[in-house]
């Protein structure tokens, strides 16, 4: 007898875990495998381009800046 009730409430998680997933917007259903792949070759573009500023900047490889501190009229 007991064995059908965790049975039950394990189903009754895993179908709340289900449809909470469904409704969070986590499967985007509105997006095209183009719009996806789009999306993924950004991320790592930008990602790409992150870490290199990191690196150059711990290399002291970036270049200083040429902007002056004071105000041009």
């Amino acid at each position: 007898m007991r064995s059908v009730s965790i049975s039950k409430i394990i189903l009754i998680v895993i179908l709340c875990s289900f449809i909470f997933t469904l409704v969070s917007g986590c499967s985007q259903p509105g997006l095209t495998s183009a719009d996806v792949h789009r999306k993924h070759l950004r991320t790592l573009r930008i990602n790409q381009q992150e870490m290199n500023a990191d690196i150059d900047k711990t290399l002291l490889l970036d270049e200083p800046s040429k902007l002056t501190e004071k105000r041009i009229p």
